[in-house]
């Protein structure tokens, strides 16, 4: 770290326990400077020698004998005051990147500039800030994390100004020429106390990665942080993919700091202005950021009530690279308590995602399963309206969903998770199953499911055993024993027999595959129960075939036995 050292005499500045400072001099004190809630008993001529202000204040005091004069707004407050005072009275006095800028501040405020004395304070700053400080990269950083409490002043003697500029044009610098990253080189040197890298006695040089400049911001404030990317950015000489990752790396590191039910409870005004400025400044370029990173942005930024505005351009950011996202960062926790999950969000970014013009069909597709993905797990919550999860399983177009079975077992984890779900709604939700693409797994799982509607199960049946009949036909190729594929699964569909399997259920065999086993509830559904009027009733209770041989189509002459 760069240092001035000013001065010669010995400091002779000592204090009490009153908050008071004086000086150690044969001279008594003819002036008193209140600066806050310390009171300076100091001297008339070698203050007034180098300070304009000074001048002035004593000049409107009316006091003939000890003068007071009270500074309250001073930049860098008594202890920059301080500083200044030894100046005037010629005492040793160290400047560095911790106490260079409040001094330079409090220097201008009490107007030690040339018009008064050649060679003073503010001058001789100003010289020690452009050939050492601003050319320090570490100095520049900690005279700008300095400059938190002493606006406007740094702003208007350009202070911020120059450590951005410094930092932003060192930043851009290639990678192998970077020496001046005190984080970087302090992991760095432990890596090589701990894991040498000789090679014939010669060190290895380590690569130093493209954002390393991140680390040593990471303690800025998100308005310095959001300068010198702008600054970066200016520059036009680092990639989107390097921003992307900065940004990422500082967001993090900066949220850490603030708990999760400090964020529950809304966090504050700060907490929001940072996540909408971080939302500013991610590039543009599809990719430059992690959908990852996005995904928690937004969840963050929900539960800190950030405005529409910012969450609407995180929405189309994430839309336009949804098909990098996992299920797990697409559950967003809801803002209200009603239910888990935010699925009005999800819907919004798949909306965005489908308006996308990148959206390519490989895209798409993967987008579908992660729809699929997201529709098992928002369907166990037992909060959850029908129409959300409807509205979510229909936004994904038939044709991304060529197989069915994620979105039957999303059906059936909603149908578990709500009991009390009427006919007319089970109706309409098994309405958004295709059975035909149902894979053979999913249909046996299917029809051993006692939550499926009757109609459902039946369907299920009908397409399984359609599915068998052609296989059997493939396979055969007798063509003339079985007819038309057509006629023979009607014909068999029609006189199947039903046969007992045990306690555990019904099976239905066609003597040329395994059978499938029903449980015992749906089978007292499927099959009549014949009551002492001798009319057969389903579960229902409403007749169903009251004399089947009447009114079944007697068969073909050409129908064979099933065995």
């Amino acid at each position: 770290m760069k240092f001035m050292k000013l001065g010669s005499k010995p400091d002779s500045f000592q204090g009490d326990e009153k908050d008071q400072r004086f000086v150690v001099s044969e001279l008594a004190a003819d002036i008193i400077v209140h600066v806050g809630h310390v009171k300076f008993h100091l001297h008339k001529f070698p203050l007034l020698s180098k300070s304009s202000l000074l001048q002035k204040l004593l000049m409107a005091s009316n006091d003939d004998k000890v003068d007071e004069i009270c500074i309250t707004d001073i930049p860098g407050g008594a202890t920059a005051f301080e500083t200044c005072a030894k100046f005037c009275y010629g005492m040793t006095v160290t400047l560095n990147a911790h106490n260079v800028a409040a001094t330079r501040c409090a220097a201008e405020y009490l107007e030690m500039n040339e018009t008064v004395e050649k060679g003073n304070l503010a001058y001789k700053i100003e010289i020690f800030l452009r050939t050492s400080i601003f050319r320090s990269w570490k100095d520049s950083i900690v005279v700008l994390h300095s400059t938190r409490s002493l606006l406007p002043w740094a702003e208007d003697l350009e202070l911020i100004t120059h450590c951005i500029d410094s930092i932003a044009s060192k930043a851009c610098v290639d990678t192998s020429k970077v020496e001046w990253s005190y984080t970087y080189n302090r992991k760095q040197l432990l890596s090589e106390v701990l894991n040498p890298q000789q090679w014939n006695g010669v060190k290895k040089q380590n690569r130093v990665p493209k954002d390393w400049w991140v680390d040593d911001l990471s303690e800025l404030e998100v308005h310095f942080f959001k300068k010198i990317i702008l600054a970066i950015n200016a520059r036009g000489r680092m990639s989107s993919q390097v921003i992307g990752a900065a940004l990422e790396a500082y967001t993090c590191h900066r949220l850490s700091s603030l708990g999760r039910e400090s964020m529950r409870k809304g966090g504050d005004g700060m907490s929001t202005s940072f996540v909408e400025t971080v939302i500013s400044l991610l590039p543009l370029e599809k990719g430059s950021v992690s959908s990852n990173f996005l995904l928690r942005l937004l969840k963050v930024g929900n539960l800190l009530n950030i405005g529409e505005t910012a969450k609407k351009e995180l929405t189309k950011r994430i839309g336009r690279q949804l098909e990098d996202a996992s299920v797990r960062d697409l559950l967003i926790p809801a803002s209200a308590e009603s239910t888990m999950y935010d699925v009005d969000m999800i819907l919004s970014l798949v909306e965005e995602f489908n308006c996308s013009a990148l959206a390519s069909g490989n895209s798409r597709t993967v987008v579908a399963k992660l729809v699929d993905g997201c529709l098992l797990e928002v369907a166990k919550d037992p909060n959850l309206p029908l129409s959300k999860f409807i509205d979510l399983a229909e936004i994904i177009p038939s044709e991304l969903r060529p197989v069915h079975d994620q979105l039957y077992h999303a059906i059936d984890a909603y149908l578990e998770g709500h009991p009390p779900l009427g006919k007319r709604e089970r109706k309409r939700l098994c309405g958004l199953l295709n059975c035909k693409k149902l894979s053979v797994d999913a249909c046996a799982h299917a029809l051993q499911n006692e939550r499926l509607p009757l109609r459902m199960v039946v369907q299920i049946m009908y397409v399984e055993h359609m599915r068998v009949s052609i296989s059997m036909a493939s396979q055969g190729g007798s063509g003339g024993s079985c007819g038309s594929s057509r006629s023979a699964m009607a014909t068999e569909t029609q006189d199947e027999p039903v046969d007992s399997s045990g306690d555990d259920g019904r099976s239905i065999n066609n003597g040329k595959t395994k059978g499938m086993v029903l449980p015992k509830k749906i089978l007292k559904k499927l099959l009549p129960s014949t009551g002492q009027s001798g009319e057969s009733h389903g579960s229902s209770g409403s007749p169903i075939l009251a004399n089947p041989e009447k009114q079944r189509t007697p068969p073909r002459k050409a129908r064979h036995s099933i065995s």
